[in-house]
């Protein structure tokens, strides 16, 4: 929008995408979990990533994305912490380093999670990803 059309930052917060990208969709049925589970595994420092090709019956194409922690990490607090920093790093590098057709399932770790240095958070999923996919 422009100027002249009454442009305010109110309405353009309200347009931004959510904390999930766009082209990115959250596993949320118990199925597509353990089906992740199932599949390839790839452990860094921060968390392990599990990862598996959706069969081309299966509908919903793009990235799909799931994030768990036990409670081994802690306590409800500490678990959504590490969940939102889960979220943050799928968000940044999934769109440019995850496969079309393929779900990712990011399992956080007791203190690793939440205490690891963000960019290094980030260089493990990248890695990982590299791993995954060779």
């Amino acid at each position: 929008m422009t100027p002249s059309k009454g442009y305010n930052s109110r309405t353009a917060e309200a347009e931004m995408p959510a904390a999930v990208s766009v082209c990115l969709q959250v596993l949320q049925r118990r199925r597509d979990f353990l089906l992740a589970a199932k599949a390839k595994r790839q452990g860094t420092k921060g968390f392990m990533l599990q990862a598996r090709k959706r069969r081309d019956n299966e509908t919903a194409s793009g990235i799909r994305v799931g994030f768990t922690c036990s409670k081994k990490v802690g306590n409800a607090v500490a678990r959504n912490r590490a969940k939102r920093r889960l979220r943050e790093i799928a968000r940044l590098v999934l769109p440019s380093n995850g496969h079309d057709g393929w779900d990712y399932v990011l399992i956080g770790r007791a203190v690793e999670t939440d205490s690891r240095e963000f960019e290094k958070l980030t260089a493990d999923l990248q890695r990982a990803l590299e791993k995954v996919h060779q």
